[in-house]
């Protein structure tokens, strides 16, 4: 099930103008083109910016995503054409032979029940060709990122074309462990509709997260950090064995 953020189409639309700035994704294109990759499946690739990024540079995408709002968000863009997109999740994917697989932003975090994340490793193996790799990031948990997730640090007020003036701001509403959940609000200007998405995130060790690739028979090659915000995430490069 996905987060009303992702799958409500109201909010699926303010997804790219809230967040305009995808330099993040600029170190998985380095390594798609280190790797060699010719096929590659997007996991959580919600509005398709990153499918389409690697569609424009010749590479073939497959993008697999639960919320069909962001899907369609997708799929209204130019050059939506050349990405296969599927709705779903990873546990249930053909083996496609990729060279690559790719978790960004929060999309390994999001899969916050243990059984699905299990289900995503495994799924992303099938995919994957032998020597084909799994690359993904997540927070570091030391770094208490969730912290700064209250109104008053977070709040920010867009123009956003065809919806007008957006207020948005998320705050923390419970931390268990290692799983912590919060609540988005948007609030749109032009009719006064207020709008919530709650999510939870996962909070993995560096240590676990390396235990459940080795469980799921992946070799796992580094660990770096995010170039953009380095200290703060752990980002895995994970091989799956030619045998």
């Amino acid at each position: 099930m996905a987060d009303d953020a992702f799958g409500h189409p109201r909010l699926a639309a303010l997804y790219d103008p809230l967040d305009p700035d995808r330099s993040d994704l600029d170190a998985y294109l380095r390594m798609a083109e280190e790797f060699g990759a010719r096929r590659v499946l997007d996991i959580g690739c919600g509005t398709g910016v990153f499918a389409l990024l690697l569609a424009g540079r010749g590479i073939e995408v497959v993008g697999v995503d639960p919320a069909r709002a962001s899907l369609d968000v997708a799929r209204g863009k130019p050059g939506a054409a050349r990405v296969r997109w599927i709705e779903g999740d990873a546990g249930a994917l053909p083996p496609l032979r990729a060279d690559l697989a790719t978790m960004t932003a929060n999309v390994a975090q999001a899969v916050a029940d243990p059984d699905a994340w299990h289900r995503t490793l495994a799924g992303a193996r099938t995919a994957l060709r032998p020597g084909g790799r799994l690359v993904f990031e997540t927070r570091d948990p030391a770094r208490r990122a969730w912290e700064s997730w209250t109104r008053e640090r977070s709040y920010r007020s867009v123009d956003v074309p065809g919806a007008g003036t957006v207020g948005t701001w998320h705050q923390v509403t419970g931390v268990d462990g290692p799983l912590v959940t919060f609540r988005t609000t948007y609030e749109f200007a032009a009719d006064g509709t207020v709008l919530t998405s709650e999510s939870t995130l996962r909070f993995r060790e560096r240590d676990e997260v390396g235990a459940d690739l080795a469980a799921h028979g992946y070799e796992l090659e580094r660990v770096g950090d995010a170039p953009d915000r380095p200290g703060r995430e752990f980002v895995f490069v994970a091989r799956r064995p030619d045998a």
